[in-house]
């Protein structure tokens, strides 16, 4: 591989971005399946506007997956989605399985352990030489301590991907690391509308 060519891998904290794109772009009271977006077209997009010549490697993507038996619905058309979008082989998507509560559902279940699947496959594919750059795409500053990490790698260099007017993620009182400033028409071209409750 040319050494000059960048190898990207974005890094999609989707629960994050989905919920950003909805209040930035929906009307308040869409429904809840509506402001998905396609990971392959985001990471070609991000990849396409960097500044050096780059080549996306991967979109990972770390959501949560409803349990079948509670949320058989939900979990049919993750599913669904799922399959849909890894019919890319640049596209991975990680899923960890929604923790639900005892008064549920009455209250909502919750993803529990994607932030620090984010963070270990950051620093794990960081220190591998896999990536030449990491663009993290999640507007959640409980991800800075894995950016900190590959900051101070020579190896590897750091970005990160937000909504416009979203906030992101950055060092207290700089505009670091880079932020790729992703707006409205952006989020059009990339939406992912297709109804996953149907079956095929």
């Amino acid at each position: 591989m040319n050494d000059t060519v960048d190898r990207v891998v974005v890094f999609m904290d989707y629960q994050n971005v989905h919920g950003w794109a909805r209040r930035q772009f929906l009307p308040f009271g869409a429904d809840p399946s509506e402001g998905h977006i396609f990971p392959l077209k985001i990471g070609e997009l991000l990849t396409e506007r960097r500044r050096r010549e780059s080549e996306l490697m991967e979109v990972r993507v770390y959501r949560g997956r409803p349990n079948p038996e509670r949320q058989p619905g939900a979990a049919a058309a993750n599913d669904r989605q799922t399959a849909m979008w890894e019919r890319s082989d640049q596209v991975s998507v990680i899923r960890r399985n929604l923790q639900y509560p005892s008064d549920y559902p009455a209250s909502r279940a919750s993803e529990k352990g994607i932030d620090v699947a984010i963070a270990v496959d950051m620093i794990r594919l960081g220190m591998s030489g896999y990536m030449d750059t990491a663009i993290l795409f999640s507007s959640d500053n409980d991800l800075m301590p894995a950016v900190e990490v590959l900051w101070t790698m020579p190896q590897c260099h750091v970005e990160v991907a937000s909504w416009s007017g979203a906030h992101r993620v950055r060092f207290p009182g700089t505009q670091q690391p880079w932020c790729h400033h992703l707006n409205e028409g952006d989020f059009r071209a990339v939406r992912d509308s297709y109804d996953y409750s149907l079956h095929e």
